[in-house]
């Protein structure tokens, strides 16, 4: 490949790089897939001038910024970009392109779906019912249930999806407020994140992980929640101190928590939230369905071939 431009994967993911690759490889643009040895090796090994980036999950530092010199373009298969250090591509001027709304009504389903399983404690039933019992006492959970039409959810980030959870949840609860510090949001009521925390009900969480958002719901601010209250997270699990978390389960302050995300994926078989009788977690899936996979396999090398073919970039992109 010496002389041909270049694209380097970064890692390798759930999802297949083999399409993307060939889409490149139809505009005479090679590729490249690091191997478990890590993107910094994959760099260092090749002798073409690499021009793009695709990033899974992998770490995009100064130090493999520093290997790649006629890099032009990243481009991720994620919303957020806590794996990019974005002062240091800001120093080299090369943009970062996120991908955006690839799955938005997939994880604000999911996030509603896992509101209503915590809520009418569906996990515990069908436990029960596995189990040969066949009443709600079997379940050994309590309170009861509460009405969906008496509880006020809050909404911590107002972006794309928080906007989907909002419009899927105005006919069944009594109120939705949010907090969103970067977002003008005329359709969700927005209040400060401490009157948010207060009046929440339930609370969803749709910010993105950054230096500000990490470990933002911790012991102090969990107390905030009004007692009983559920916890739904399908953003980022470090959003969340876990140890908190546990605490606020155990004393009966949280009634439950959806989670599809937890600190340091995948997390320990021993990690207590996994067997917590009052949490339904999932696989970090809630971005998961055919029409998804697709455009989170296909988009991000379209980005970075567009930009590398025409120098276009989308308006979203982080310069």
């Amino acid at each position: 490949m010496c002389g041909q431009r270049l694209v380097l994967f970064t890692d390798q993911t759930d999802l297949d790089p083999q399409p993307a690759r060939e889409m490149l490889a139809r505009h005479s643009i090679g590729s490249i897939l690091a191997g478990p040895e890590g993107p910094l090796a994959a760099a260092q090994a090749t002798t073409g001038p690499v021009e793009g980036l695709v990033v899974g999950y992998a770490d995009v530092d100064a130090g493999l910024l520093d290997a790649l010199p006629a890099l032009r373009v990243i481009a991720t298969s994620s919303t957020g970009l806590d794996m990019i250090d974005l002062e240091a591509t800001r120093a080299r001027g090369v943009p970062v392109v996120p991908l955006t709304d690839a799955s938005t009504e997939e994880v604000a389903t999911h996030a509603v779906a896992l509101m209503l399983a915590v809520e009418r404690q569906l996990l515990a039933g069908a436990r029960t019912v596995a189990a040969g019992g066949w009443t709600q006492e079997a379940t050994g959970l309590t309170p009861a249930p509460r009405r969906l039409s008496d509880l006020t959810v809050g909404l911590l980030g107002c972006g794309r999806i928080a906007r989907r959870v909002a419009a899927l949840l105005r006919p069944l609860v009594g109120e939705i407020i949010g907090h969103d510090p970067h977002q003008d949001c005329p359709e969700i009521h927005q209040v400060g994140v401490e009157e948010l925390l207060r009046r929440s009900d339930v609370l969803s969480l749709h910010a993105p992980l950054t230096r500000e958002t990490r470990g933002l719901l911790d012991e102090e601010r969990l107390a905030l929640l009004p007692h009983g209250a559920t916890l739904i997270n399908c953003a980022r699990g470090e959003l969340v101190d876990p140890d908190a978390l546990l605490s606020a389960l155990d004393s009966g302050r949280l009634r439950g928590a959806g989670l599809d995300v937890l600190p340091g994926e995948p997390p320990s078989p021993s990690s207590p939230l996994r067997q917590h009788p009052q949490v339904v977690c999932t696989p970090h899936t809630a971005f998961w369905s055919a029409p998804a996979l697709e455009t989170y396999s296909l988009q991000p090398a379209r980005t970075v071939l567009e930009h590398l073919t025409s120098g276009s970039l989308p308006a979203h992109a982080v310069l």
